[in-house]
C-alpha cells in the first residue's frame, strides 16, 4: 500500500501535473453548457425530446475543429504571441469564450430558439479551438518523455472531469435557488482559472514565427495540413484506427444528451442530483483518474481499450437498472460512481492512445483530426437519442446504447493482435 502511494505521489505531484489539472478543467467545464446542463435548461422551458436530442447539433464545431487546426499551429495573435504560440491562443480563445457564455446567459424562451443556437455554437466554437490549443499543449509537454504521455493524459482527464463537475453538479446546485440565466453568468467565470494558468505556465516547445512567417499561402497549406496528413497516413491500419476512434465511446455519447432529463423523470430534484455527483461522483472521478494512469502504465493501450470498451458498456447497463427501480437515492450513487469511474478511465486511454499517434511537428493538426472523428459521433449520432427513447422506453434506450460497446471491442481486439503481430 505504501509503495502504491509513493508511486501515486512520484506520477502525479509535480507542477507539470498540476498545470495539466487545471488545464484539463478550463478544456472540460464549458462543453456541458452546450451540453446536459442546457439539456436540463430546456427540459425546464418544456422543449421536447427530440429538441433536446436535436440541439446536441450545436456541438458541430468540435466534429470540425481539424479544419482551423492548421491556423493555431502557425498564426500569431496579434500582441498577445510573444507570450508563445500555445499560451497566446489559449489565452485569446478563453476570452473569447467568457463572452460566449455570457451571451447564452441573456437567452429567455420569448427570444425564441434561433438566439439560443447562434450563442450556443458560439461557444462550442471557442471550446473546440480551446480544445485544440490544451492538447497540444500537453502533447508537447512530454513531447521529450513519451513514456509520461499516459500520466499527462491520465491527470488531464481527470481535470476534464472536475471541469465537468463545476458546469455539471455545481450548475444544477445554483439552479436549485436561482435562475438558469444567473447560473450562466457565474459558468462564465471558469474562464479565468484557465488564464491565469496560462499566463505563468512555461510553453512547451519554443516556435518561431519568424521563420514561417514569410510562407505563400501554397506553402502553408503544404506544410500545416498535407504534410500531417501524409505523416499520419503512413500507418498501415490508418483506416481501422480512424474507425476505431469514431465508435469508441459510442455507448456513452448516446446516453449524453438523455441523461439528465432521465433523472429528472425519475423524479430526483437538482440538489439531489448535484449532491450524488458533486461528492460521490467527484471521488468517482478522482479515483478513476489516478487508477486510470496507473493502469495504462503497466499494461499496454492496446490492453486497456479494450477492458474499458467493455467497461462503458457495463456502466450504461446499470442506467437501465437504475430506469426499472425509478426514485432510489443510493442505486443513482451507484449510477453516477460507476460512469464517473469508468467513464473517466476510458477517456484517458483513448486520449492517451491518440496522442501516442501524433507527431510532434504536427500536434494540434493531427490531434484535432483524431479527436474531431470522437466529436462526429458524439454530436451527430447522439442527435437521434431523443428520437429513439420517444419510440422505446429508459429501459430499452439505455439497453441499446451498452450493445454499442461491442464494435469497438471487437476492433480493439483485432488492432492489438495485428500489432502484436508487427512487433514479432
Amino acid at each position: 500500500m505504501k509503495q502504491k502511494l509513493n508511486e501515486i505521489y512520484r506520477t502525479y505531484c509535480n507542477k507539470k501535473m498540476l498545470i495539466l489539472t487545471i488545464l484539463g478543467f478550463a478544456s472540460g467545464f464549458p462543453f456541458l453548457l452546450v451540453f446536459n446542463t442546457l439539456s436540463l435548461w430546456l427540459k425546464d422551458v418544456h422543449f421536447s425530446y427530440t429538441a433536446i436530442g436535436a440541439f446536441s447539433l450545436v456541438k458541430i464545431p468540435y466534429a470540425f475543429k481539424f479544419l482551423w487546426s492548421p491556423m493555431v499551429d502557425g498564426l500569431k495573435i496579434p500582441f498577445l504571441w510573444r507570450l508563445g504560440r500555445r499560451k497566446s491562443w489559449g489565452i485569446a480563445t478563453q476570452i473569447f469564450l467568457f463572452f460566449a457564455i455570457f451571451l447564452i446567459s441573456r437567452w429567455k424562451p420569448e427570444m425564441g430558439a434561433l438566439y439560443l443556437i447562434v450563442s450556443a455554437v458560439l461557444v462550442s466554437l471557442c471550446s473546440a479551438t480551446l480544445d485544440i490549443v490544451l492538447d497540444a499543449f500537453r502533447v508537447e509537454m512530454f513531447s521529450d518523455n513519451q513514456n509520461a504521455q499516459a500520466s499527462g493524459a491520465a491527470i488531464f482527464v481527470l481535470g476534464y472531469r472536475l471541469g465537468l463537475l463545476f458546469s455539471g453538479a455545481g450548475a444544477l446546485a445554483l439552479a436549485s435557488f436561482m435562475s438558469w440565466n444567473s447560473v450562466y453568468v457565474i459558468m462564465s467565470l471558469g474562464t479565468i482559472l484557465g488564464i491565469f494558468t496560462l499566463f505563468f505556465a512555461d510553453e512547451p516547445v519554443k516556435f518561431s514565427y519568424q521563420a514561417h512567417q514569410k510562407q505563400s499561402f501554397r506553402k502553408f497549406i503544404n506544410e500545416r495540413i498535407v504534410k500531417p496528413l501524409k505523416d499520419f497516413l503512413q500507418n498501415r491500419e490508418w483506416k481501422l484506427i480512424l474507425l476505431l476512434i469514431f465508435i469508441y465511446r459510442l455507448s456513452d455519447a448516446y446516453v449524453g444528451p438523455m441523461a439528465y432529463p432521465f433523472y429528472d423523470d425519475m423524479g430526483f430534484s437538482k440538489l439531489e442530483i448535484a449532491y450524488v455527483i458533486k461528492i460521490y461522483g467527484m471521488a468517482a472521478t478522482i479515483l478513476g483518474g489516478l487508477y486510470g494512469g496507473l493502469f495504462l502504465k503497466k499494461h499496454s493501450l492496446y490492453k486497456g481499450l479494450y477492458v474499458l470498451a467493455y467497461a462503458q458498456g457495463l456502466t450504461t447497463a446499470v442506467f437501465a437498472l437504475q430506469a426499472l427501480i425509478g426514485h432510489n437515492l443510493p442505486m443513482l450513487v451507484l449510477t453516477i460512481s460507476f460512469e464517473n469511474f469508468f467513464s473517466g478511465m476510458a477517456t484517458a486511454a483513448l486520449v492517451a492512445y491518440m496522442s501516442s499517434l501524433c507527431n510532434v511537428l504536427y500536434t494540434a493538426t493531427q490531434y484535432a483530426l483524431l479527436s474531431s472523428l470522437l466529436s462526429l459521433a458524439r454530436d451527430f449520432f447522439a442527435a437521434t437519442s431523443g428520437f429513439v427513447l420517444e419510440h422505446t422506453s429508459w429501459p430499452v434506450f439505455f439497453i441499446i446504447a451498452a450493445l454499442m460497446c461491442l464494435p469497438s471491442a471487437f476492433l480493439v481486439r483485432y488492432l492489438m493482435l495485428k500489432n502484436e503481430q508487427n512487433l514479432k
